[in-house]
């Protein structure tokens, strides 16, 4: 995004002509954002060419994961819906990866039909079932199991994922026992080590961390993986304060990891692929003047965008035109719906705000649509693709005769 004569523009298309065409409020994503994360993710990791599984949570739009499938980038999924939308859009089943904590066995049961890559399992209790299930089936099931490091990301608490708190993957007792239960059994090969630590993180010494755990745990098993996934978690820069995690500098920690374990990486990156290509267009309802501060009324709330509500997290927030007068008073951005926790954020110095103007909430391409509800009966925004200065609507306006 920038300014073209103070005007906020997506790659060349202005915030209001899309506002004029499609209404607000509206998630838009940058399809040149898109390709340049993905090209700068293989760059940094091509010494080792691993598959990249693109974490379907993060974004379950069919239109925008087919685009992301023409990179030759995989899936990671964690439910059926997000299986069956991966193979809508056209992604190998060879290059799909089911994980999570509590597969049923209908779940399980597509999977194995499916001939999908793996299936990651995360507890004694579900590995049972993947063999039962292949035993019916008359099949051989590839699975990994999900190791728990017990390392910490140094991450927000409600999205980490690697510490022996968490809920995710086992222990190293329970891992060096299954690891053999599943060496015998007739049903079931074992490929994969499975580990994924966290979200949104931008230091590397977490997955130093994780490394030196997995290099400790796979010379206890003594057996050779042939895939070792690293899950995702790589963190963007959502304060624009060009911190970043150093995509290099693991690069070549994975690198010396692998002189000794002759395996084949897999990624699971979601945010750090479409978190900052998405930005959701709102219009000012109202201005609300209060004691100390003024509350910015949008028509966007917590339903369409709930990781402020969610999380505590912060998302920048820009005028679609820049006048550059600026006000003394606080603004705080808040949505319609019935609950203090819809809200947005809360600025000094922001520019003058008027009714009816536009403003943009950045870098909502990841767990932005994807966590939306109809909380409050309120329909869901529309998404809208900008590819080559085109845009091209990816999923409709919700009606409000479909959700009454």
């Amino acid at each position: 995004m920038k300014y073209i004569k103070k005007k906020l523009t997506i790659d060349k298309v202005t915030i209001h002509n899309i506002a004029k065409k499609f209404d607000t409020p509206a998630y838009c994503y940058s399809y040149n954002q898109l390709k340049k994360n993905i090209d700068n993710f293989k760059k940094n990791f091509k010494s080792f060419s691993p598959l990249i599984c693109f974490a379907i949570k993060s974004n379950t739009n069919v239109n925008l994961i087919k685009e992301i499938a023409k990179f030759g980038l995989g899936a990671d999924v964690v439910s059926l819906g997000e299986l069956m939308k991966a193979l809508k859009a056209g992604i190998k089943p060879d290059k799909i990866v089911f994980s999570g904590v509590g597969k049923t066995s209908e779940e399980i049961n597509f999977a194995v039909n499916k001939k999908i890559l793996l299936i990651n399992a995360e507890s004694k209790s579900e590995i049972l079932e993947i063999e039962r299930i292949a035993k019916k089936n008359k099949k051989n099931v590839d699975v990994g199991i999900r190791f728990n490091p017990n390392v910490d990301a140094k991450t927000l608490s409600q999205i980490s994922t690697g510490k022996k708190e968490n809920k995710f993957g086992i222990g190293e007792k329970d891992f060096l026992e299954l690891t053999k239960y599943i060496k015998k059994s007739k049903n079931l090969n074992l490929k994969c080590l499975s580990v994924h630590i966290g979200s949104q993180i931008l230091d590397v010494k977490p997955y130093e961390n994780m490394l030196k755990a997995l290099d400790k745990i796979i010379k206890k098993a003594n057996y050779s993986f042939e895939y070792i996934d690293l899950g995702g978690g790589m963190g963007i820069d959502y304060k624009n304060n060009k911190k970043m995690l150093n995509l290099k500098n693991y690069s070549r920690n994975i690198k010396r990891f692998l002189k000794n374990h002759n395996s084949k990486i897999i990624f699971e990156p979601g945010r750090s692929i479409v978190g900052n290509i998405g930005t959701l267009i709102s219009k000012v309802t109202y201005i609300k003047e209060g004691h100390k501060k003024n509350f910015i009324i949008l028509d966007v709330a917590m339903n369409d965008l709930m990781r402020p509500a969610l999380y505590n997290s912060k998302h920048r927030i820009m005028p679609a035109i820049k006048i550059g007068k600026k006000v003394k008073k606080t603004y705080e951005f808040v949505g319609p719906i019935c609950e203090s926790t819809d809200k947005f954020l809360t600025i000094n110095n922001f520019q003058k705000l008027f009714e009816k103007d536009l403003i943009v909430i950045c870098d909502v391409g990841a767990y932005g649509m994807s966590l939306s509800s109809n909380y409050n009966v309120r329909p869901k925004p529309i998404e809208i693709l900008i590819k080559n200065s085109k845009i091209k609507v990816i999923n409709k306006r919700q009606k409000l005769t479909d959700i009454v």
